[in-house]
Protein backbone atom coordinates (compact mmCIF):
# COMPACT_ATOMS: atom_id res chain seq x y z
CA UNK A 1 0.00 0.00 0.00
CA UNK A 2 1.08 3.43 -0.75
CA UNK A 3 1.73 5.04 2.94
CA UNK A 4 3.86 8.57 4.37
CA UNK A 5 6.43 7.55 7.08
CA UNK A 6 9.01 9.28 9.02
CA UNK A 7 12.11 7.97 11.12
CA UNK A 8 13.21 11.06 12.75
CA UNK A 9 11.62 14.28 13.35
CA UNK A 10 12.35 17.54 11.83
CA UNK A 11 10.40 19.71 8.77
CA UNK A 12 7.73 18.24 7.20
CA UNK A 13 9.24 18.23 3.75
CA UNK A 14 12.65 17.48 5.13
CA UNK A 15 11.24 13.95 7.21
CA UNK A 16 8.15 12.80 5.55
CA UNK A 17 8.94 10.34 2.69
CA UNK A 18 5.86 8.28 0.55
CA UNK A 19 6.41 5.06 -0.36
CA UNK A 20 5.13 1.78 -0.03
CA UNK A 21 4.46 -0.32 3.12
CA UNK A 22 2.88 -4.07 3.40
CA UNK A 23 -0.20 -3.77 3.71
CA UNK A 24 -1.30 -4.59 7.26
CA UNK A 25 -3.82 -7.09 8.20
CA UNK A 26 -6.50 -7.18 11.33
CA UNK A 27 -5.20 -9.18 14.16
CA UNK A 28 -8.38 -10.40 17.01
CA UNK A 29 -10.42 -7.72 18.05
CA UNK A 30 -9.22 -5.39 15.31
CA UNK A 31 -10.63 -4.50 11.56
CA UNK A 32 -9.23 -2.96 8.27
CA UNK A 33 -10.20 0.49 7.47
CA UNK A 34 -9.43 1.96 3.89
CA UNK A 35 -8.88 4.71 4.23
CA UNK A 36 -10.54 7.43 2.66
CA UNK A 37 -9.72 10.36 4.64
CA UNK A 38 -6.67 11.42 7.63
CA UNK A 39 -7.02 14.08 9.66
CA UNK A 40 -4.21 16.34 10.76
CA UNK A 41 -4.29 17.68 14.07
CA UNK A 42 -1.91 20.14 15.95
CA UNK A 43 -0.75 17.18 18.01
CA UNK A 44 0.13 15.25 15.37
CA UNK A 45 2.12 18.51 14.17
CA UNK A 46 4.09 18.68 16.58
CA UNK A 47 5.36 14.81 17.23
CA UNK A 48 6.49 14.87 13.69
CA UNK A 49 8.36 18.07 14.68
CA UNK A 50 9.76 16.57 17.60
CA UNK A 51 8.49 20.16 19.65
CA UNK A 52 8.87 18.03 22.70
CA UNK A 53 12.40 17.09 22.39
CA UNK A 54 11.28 13.31 23.32
CA UNK A 55 13.04 10.92 21.26
CA UNK A 56 10.48 8.96 18.66
CA UNK A 57 8.49 6.27 20.43
CA UNK A 58 9.34 4.33 17.46
CA UNK A 59 11.96 3.67 14.52
CA UNK A 60 9.59 4.71 11.74
CA UNK A 61 5.95 6.13 12.36
CA UNK A 62 3.09 6.77 9.77
CA UNK A 63 1.85 10.02 11.19
CA UNK A 64 -1.65 11.13 11.79
CA UNK A 65 -4.53 9.82 14.42
CA UNK A 66 -7.93 10.43 12.97
CA UNK A 67 -9.49 9.74 9.65
CA UNK A 68 -12.72 8.02 8.10
CA UNK A 69 -12.93 4.70 5.76
CA UNK A 70 -14.81 2.20 4.68
CA UNK A 71 -14.03 -1.26 7.00
CA UNK A 72 -12.61 -4.11 4.08
CA UNK A 73 -12.10 -6.52 6.32
CA UNK A 74 -12.50 -7.83 10.09
CA UNK A 75 -10.05 -10.20 12.54
CA UNK A 76 -11.15 -12.83 14.76
CA UNK A 77 -13.67 -11.40 17.29
CA UNK A 78 -15.13 -8.91 15.31
CA UNK A 79 -18.61 -9.41 13.36
CA UNK A 80 -18.34 -9.54 9.52
CA UNK A 81 -21.41 -6.89 9.86
CA UNK A 82 -18.67 -4.30 9.93
CA UNK A 83 -17.39 -5.00 6.54
CA UNK A 84 -18.45 -2.59 4.34
CA UNK A 85 -19.47 0.01 6.77
CA UNK A 86 -18.61 3.65 6.72
CA UNK A 87 -16.61 4.43 9.78
CA UNK A 88 -14.64 6.79 11.22
CA UNK A 89 -11.74 6.58 14.14
CA UNK A 90 -9.70 8.34 16.52
CA UNK A 91 -6.14 7.39 18.14
CA UNK A 92 -4.84 5.59 14.38
CA UNK A 93 -0.86 7.16 15.85
CA UNK A 94 -0.85 7.47 19.75
CA UNK A 95 0.32 6.04 22.85
CA UNK A 96 1.03 2.12 21.63
CA UNK A 97 0.64 2.68 18.42
CA UNK A 98 3.63 3.92 15.35
CA UNK A 99 1.42 3.80 12.47
CA UNK A 100 -1.13 6.00 11.66
CA UNK A 101 -3.55 7.37 9.41
CA UNK A 102 -1.63 8.80 6.70
CA UNK A 103 -1.75 5.40 4.67
CA UNK A 104 -4.31 3.93 2.15
CA UNK A 105 -5.11 1.36 4.99
CA UNK A 106 -5.15 1.37 8.50
CA UNK A 107 -6.22 -1.84 11.31
CA UNK A 108 -7.74 -1.02 14.54
CA UNK A 109 -9.03 -1.72 17.27
CA UNK A 110 -12.89 -2.05 16.41
CA UNK A 111 -13.08 -0.22 20.07
CA UNK A 112 -11.60 2.79 18.32
CA UNK A 113 -14.18 3.01 15.27
CA UNK A 114 -18.27 4.30 14.91
CA UNK A 115 -20.38 4.18 11.83
CA UNK A 116 -20.39 7.40 9.80
CA UNK A 117 -23.44 7.98 8.89
CA UNK A 118 -24.23 8.49 4.84
CA UNK A 119 -24.98 12.59 5.07
CA UNK A 120 -21.22 12.89 6.19
CA UNK A 121 -18.25 12.77 4.02
CA UNK A 122 -15.42 11.25 4.55
CA UNK A 123 -12.84 14.43 4.99
CA UNK A 124 -15.85 15.72 7.44
CA UNK A 125 -16.01 12.10 9.35
CA UNK A 126 -11.72 13.01 9.47
CA UNK A 127 -12.42 16.45 11.03
CA UNK A 128 -13.81 14.00 14.23
CA UNK A 129 -11.59 12.09 16.55
CA UNK A 130 -9.42 14.21 18.77
CA UNK A 131 -10.70 17.51 18.25
CA UNK A 132 -14.23 16.72 18.99
CA UNK A 133 -13.76 13.61 21.36
CA UNK A 134 -11.56 16.06 23.53
CA UNK A 135 -14.19 18.69 23.11
CA UNK A 136 -16.85 16.12 24.22
CA UNK A 137 -14.56 15.02 27.06
CA UNK A 138 -13.78 18.30 28.47
CA UNK A 139 -17.24 19.85 28.17
CA UNK A 140 -19.10 17.12 30.27
CA UNK A 141 -16.72 16.27 32.56
CA UNK A 142 -18.36 17.76 35.68
CA UNK A 143 -21.74 16.49 34.44
CA UNK A 144 -24.61 17.60 32.22
CA UNK A 145 -24.63 20.88 30.81
CA UNK A 146 -28.43 21.07 30.51
CA UNK A 147 -30.04 24.58 31.46
CA UNK A 148 -26.52 25.12 32.47
CA UNK A 149 -24.27 28.05 31.56
CA UNK A 150 -20.92 26.93 29.66
CA UNK A 151 -17.98 29.63 28.49
CA UNK A 152 -16.08 28.14 25.76
CA UNK A 153 -12.84 30.10 25.20
CA UNK A 154 -11.26 29.62 21.42
CA UNK A 155 -14.99 29.36 20.23
CA UNK A 156 -13.86 29.21 16.73
CA UNK A 157 -10.64 26.80 17.13
CA UNK A 158 -10.81 23.41 16.16
CA UNK A 159 -11.75 21.87 19.72
CA UNK A 160 -13.60 25.00 20.82
CA UNK A 161 -15.74 25.33 17.80
CA UNK A 162 -17.33 21.24 18.39
CA UNK A 163 -17.55 22.32 22.00
CA UNK A 164 -20.16 25.53 21.28
CA UNK A 165 -22.19 22.99 19.50
CA UNK A 166 -22.51 19.82 21.37
CA UNK A 167 -23.17 22.36 24.23
CA UNK A 168 -26.50 23.84 22.29
CA UNK A 169 -26.95 20.49 21.49
CA UNK A 170 -26.96 19.59 25.34
CA UNK A 171 -29.28 22.36 26.00
CA UNK A 172 -26.45 24.45 27.77
CA UNK A 173 -26.64 28.39 27.23
CA UNK A 174 -23.10 28.98 25.56
CA UNK A 175 -21.07 31.65 25.70
CA UNK A 176 -17.96 32.00 23.32
CA UNK A 177 -14.55 34.06 23.35
CA UNK A 178 -13.06 35.09 20.10
CA UNK A 179 -10.01 36.84 18.82
CA UNK A 180 -11.79 38.90 15.74
CA UNK A 181 -15.28 38.89 13.59
CA UNK A 182 -14.74 36.05 11.00
CA UNK A 183 -14.13 34.04 14.09
CA UNK A 184 -17.36 35.59 16.05
CA UNK A 185 -19.34 34.67 13.08
CA UNK A 186 -18.14 31.16 12.86
CA UNK A 187 -18.84 30.66 16.64
CA UNK A 188 -22.52 31.93 16.47
CA UNK A 189 -23.04 29.95 13.51
CA UNK A 190 -22.17 27.07 15.63
CA UNK A 191 -24.79 28.03 18.27
CA UNK A 192 -22.98 29.91 20.66
CA UNK A 193 -25.79 32.41 22.59
CA UNK A 194 -22.97 35.30 23.22
CA UNK A 195 -19.74 36.35 21.50
CA UNK A 196 -17.21 38.09 23.85
CA UNK A 197 -13.61 39.56 21.37
CA UNK A 198 -11.22 39.09 24.46
CA UNK A 199 -9.15 41.28 22.24
CA UNK A 200 -11.35 44.30 22.59
CA UNK A 201 -13.83 43.61 25.81
CA UNK A 202 -13.29 42.64 29.02
CA UNK A 203 -14.00 38.94 29.63
CA UNK A 204 -15.02 38.60 32.72
CA UNK A 205 -16.12 41.93 32.96
CA UNK A 206 -19.01 41.16 29.64
CA UNK A 207 -18.72 37.09 30.98
CA UNK A 208 -20.61 38.89 34.81
CA UNK A 209 -22.80 41.37 33.04
CA UNK A 210 -24.33 38.30 30.85
CA UNK A 211 -24.94 36.20 34.12
CA UNK A 212 -26.53 38.98 36.18
CA UNK A 213 -22.99 38.69 38.13
CA UNK A 214 -23.19 34.93 38.87
CA UNK A 215 -20.57 33.95 36.80
CA UNK A 216 -21.05 30.53 34.37
CA UNK A 217 -20.96 27.03 35.60
CA UNK A 218 -18.59 25.88 33.94
CA UNK A 219 -15.43 26.68 31.38
CA UNK A 220 -13.93 24.80 29.08
CA UNK A 221 -10.17 26.04 28.51
CA UNK A 222 -7.92 26.82 25.29
CA UNK A 223 -5.06 27.99 27.82
CA UNK A 224 -5.51 27.64 30.96
CA UNK A 225 -1.60 29.27 31.75
CA UNK A 226 -2.70 32.40 29.82
CA UNK A 227 -6.21 32.83 30.60
CA UNK A 228 -5.63 31.37 34.41
CA UNK A 229 -6.93 35.00 36.13
CA UNK A 230 -9.64 36.00 33.36
CA UNK A 231 -11.37 32.46 33.59
CA UNK A 232 -11.56 32.03 37.31
CA UNK A 233 -12.84 35.22 37.72
CA UNK A 234 -15.69 33.82 34.94
CA UNK A 235 -17.04 31.15 37.26
CA UNK A 236 -18.87 30.90 39.82
CA UNK A 237 -19.11 29.56 43.46
CA UNK A 238 -18.87 25.66 43.06
CA UNK A 239 -18.23 25.82 38.99
CA UNK A 240 -16.01 23.48 37.50
CA UNK A 241 -13.45 24.05 34.04
CA UNK A 242 -11.35 21.70 32.23
CA UNK A 243 -8.80 22.53 29.95
CA UNK A 244 -7.37 20.71 27.09
CA UNK A 245 -3.76 23.41 26.48
CA UNK A 246 -1.75 25.50 28.41
CA UNK A 247 0.20 27.33 25.61
CA UNK A 248 0.26 30.58 26.99
CA UNK A 249 1.88 29.82 30.27
CA UNK A 250 3.26 26.24 31.02
CA UNK A 251 3.42 26.51 35.01
CA UNK A 252 1.00 29.34 35.98
CA UNK A 253 0.83 30.50 39.27
CA UNK A 254 -2.56 29.04 40.91
CA UNK A 255 -3.92 31.14 43.43
CA UNK A 256 -4.87 27.91 46.10
CA UNK A 257 -7.06 29.89 48.55
CA UNK A 258 -9.33 31.83 45.73
CA UNK A 259 -9.73 28.22 44.39
CA UNK A 260 -10.86 26.78 47.60
CA UNK A 261 -13.06 29.43 48.19
CA UNK A 262 -15.14 28.90 44.86
CA UNK A 263 -14.91 25.27 45.66
CA UNK A 264 -13.88 25.07 42.35
CA UNK A 265 -13.30 21.96 40.25
CA UNK A 266 -10.47 22.09 37.86
CA UNK A 267 -9.40 19.34 35.86
CA UNK A 268 -7.07 18.74 32.47
CA UNK A 269 -7.86 16.96 29.64
CA UNK A 270 -5.69 14.81 27.56
CA UNK A 271 -7.83 12.42 25.67
CA UNK A 272 -5.53 9.34 24.99
CA UNK A 273 -5.14 8.89 28.62
CA UNK A 274 -8.81 10.43 29.96
CA UNK A 275 -11.04 7.11 31.11
CA UNK A 276 -12.28 4.75 28.91
CA UNK A 277 -16.08 5.20 29.58
CA UNK A 278 -15.66 8.99 28.91
CA UNK A 279 -14.27 7.94 25.71
CA UNK A 280 -16.78 5.86 24.56
CA UNK A 281 -19.75 7.52 25.78
CA UNK A 282 -17.76 10.66 23.50
CA UNK A 283 -17.80 8.26 20.53
CA UNK A 284 -21.08 7.56 21.12
CA UNK A 285 -22.75 11.04 21.68
CA UNK A 286 -20.64 12.04 18.24
CA UNK A 287 -21.97 9.45 16.32
CA UNK A 288 -25.90 10.53 17.22
CA UNK A 289 -24.97 14.11 16.88
CA UNK A 290 -23.38 13.88 13.32
CA UNK A 291 -26.61 11.99 12.65
CA UNK A 292 -29.02 14.91 13.24
CA UNK A 293 -27.67 17.39 10.15
CA UNK A 294 -27.48 19.89 12.59
CA UNK A 295 -23.87 20.40 12.62
CA UNK A 296 -21.00 22.04 10.93
CA UNK A 297 -17.81 19.81 10.60
CA UNK A 298 -15.23 21.98 9.31
CA UNK A 299 -12.78 21.04 6.54
CA UNK A 300 -10.09 23.79 6.24
CA UNK A 301 -8.38 22.42 3.43
CA UNK A 302 -7.81 18.72 1.29
CA UNK A 303 -4.49 17.44 -0.05
CA UNK A 304 -3.73 14.04 -2.07
CA UNK A 305 -1.43 11.46 -0.24
CA UNK A 306 1.47 12.56 -1.71
CA UNK A 307 1.14 16.14 -0.72
CA UNK A 308 1.21 15.21 3.53
CA UNK A 309 4.21 17.55 4.25
CA UNK A 310 2.35 20.62 2.25
CA UNK A 311 -0.81 19.79 4.91
CA UNK A 312 0.86 20.01 7.86
CA UNK A 313 2.84 22.95 6.89
CA UNK A 314 -0.95 24.50 6.45
CA UNK A 315 -1.73 23.47 10.29
CA UNK A 316 1.58 24.90 11.04
CA UNK A 317 0.89 28.20 9.76
CA UNK A 318 -2.03 28.44 12.26
CA UNK A 319 -4.87 30.13 10.46
CA UNK A 320 -6.92 27.61 9.36
CA UNK A 321 -10.78 27.47 10.27
CA UNK A 322 -11.41 23.30 10.59
CA UNK A 323 -9.30 20.67 10.42
CA UNK A 324 -6.49 19.86 7.06
CA UNK A 325 -7.61 16.43 6.10
CA UNK A 326 -5.02 14.16 3.59
CA UNK A 327 -6.72 11.96 1.12
CA UNK A 328 -5.28 8.71 0.06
Amino acid sequence: MKAVWYDRTGPAREVLVVGERPKPEPGRGEVLIRVRASGVNPSDVGMRGGVSGAPMAYPKITPNSDGAGVVEAVGPGVAQAWVGRRVWFYNGQRNGRAFGSAAEYIELDVDLIRELPDGVSFAQGATLGIPCMTAHVALFLAGPVQGRTVLVTGGAGAVGHYAVQLAKWAGANVIATVSGEAKAERARAGGADHVINYRTEDVAARVRELTGGQGVDHVVEVDFGGNVATSLACVRPNGSLAYYATKGDREPRIPAGALMGLNLRIQGVYLPVSPHEARRRAQDDITRWIGTGDRLLSVSATFPLEACAAAHEAVEAGDKAGTVVVEP
